[in-house]
């Protein structure tokens, strides 16, 4: 089973320029969550924080005990091996076939020998779906083949948690509808942590069990994917919604008069009509049960009295019986 990932009070900096302060949330074991917010507002930097490649002010990281952001630099290392990091553009070594590229970290970081290597990257080029490109280069595939050959090189070292770097950027909603899918099925196949950082609202909306926004240097919310989904803050609504009315401009962040202005011309933000929470998208068929989706619906029942009422609404509607006599 993956990892509890806690985060305490997070802040990081470079230079003058705050990306964000005081995040602080926890990612529940085996669980899939997703990260969204607006271009520019530090997703990407939080997830290198987490694996400790970036370095925040003030804040922990805590994983089995070790502190990400202040435990020595080799306790650090060894937390390292945990995880597994699938980058926006697969980040392939051009040069090197597919195998290549996806036997790398065993050949960097394991004594094992090639038949076993063998063995366990082609296992891997199945999962992902990539068994009989193996031999091309890079730049011979496609760009959701490449994304997939990172996927299956993050998978290698069998990680307990999973970081994605916005894995739909350059695909069209076609191949990202069959990435969302492949998410969830190696998650009810290897029951790791996953994060995913994203702006895409597709992945958002089908794939996670819980959902954090970034936005304006603060953590707007973290928790079950219903919380977010049928929230009615104004910076919420509008990024679920893809309106330009709203506190996220251009430049990330409307200034006072812009917003003043906004109100002014009738453009007032007020209170947005409610959301239809989609499903959950569920593994495919022949795929074992999802145990974090079990696990999840435990915790999130327990804690029910302390969320919104759409969201409880939400929650109670996802969890009744369906028309089969299953449960969704």
């Amino acid at each position: 089973m993956g990892i509890e990932v806690v985060v305490e009070g997070l802040t990081k900096s470079f230079g003058k320029q705050n990306i964000w302060q005081d995040v602080s949330l926890t990612l529940p074991a085996g669980e899939v969550s997703v990260m969204l917010g607006p271009s520019g507002t530090g997703k990407t930097v939080f997830l290198k924080s987490i694996i400790g490649l970036l370095k925040p002010e003030k804040g922990r990281v805590l994983i089995n005990g070790v502190d990400m952001v202040n435990s020595p630099e080799r306790e650090i290392m060894e937390t390292r091996k945990l995880f597994g990091l699938m980058f926006q553009d697969g980040a392939l070594f051009g040069s090197m076939s597919l195998f290549d590229n996806i036997a790398f970290p065993l050949r960097e970081h394991t004594r094992k020998k090639e038949s076993e290597i063998r063995r366990i990257v082609m296992e891997r080029i199945d999962i992902v779906g990539l068994l009989g490109a193996e031999g091309k280069l890079p730049g011979e595939i496609s760009g959701g083949m490449r994304k997939r050959a990172g996927l299956a090189r993050a998978l290698v070292l069998d990680p307990q948690i999973i970081l994605c770097d916005e894995p739909d950027s350059g695909l069209d909603p076609v191949r990202t509808a069959y990435l969302s899918q492949l998410l969830i099925d190696l998650n009810a196949q290897i029951d790791a942590t996953m994060l995913i950082v994203t702006h895409n609202l597709d992945i958002a909306a089908t794939v996670p069990d819980n959902m954090g926004m970034l936005f304006c240097r603060n953590l707007v919310t973290f928790g079950p994917r219903e919380v977010l989904l049928t929230s009615d803050m104004p910076v919420v609504s509008q990024f679920l919604a893809g309106r330009r009315e709203g506190p996220i401009g251009m430049s990330e962040e409307k200034d006072a008069a812009t917003l003043a202005a906004e109100q002014t011309n009738g453009e007032a933000w007020g209170r947005p009509a409610p959301r239809t929470v989609v499903p959950q998208l569920e593994p495919s068929p022949g795929m074992p049960v999802r145990q974090a989706a079990l696990r999840r619906r435990e915790r999130v029942i327990s804690m029910m009295g302390r969320l919104p009422e759409a969201a409880r609404t939400a929650i109670m509607n996802s969890y009744t019986p369906t028309l089969d006599g299953g449960r969704r």
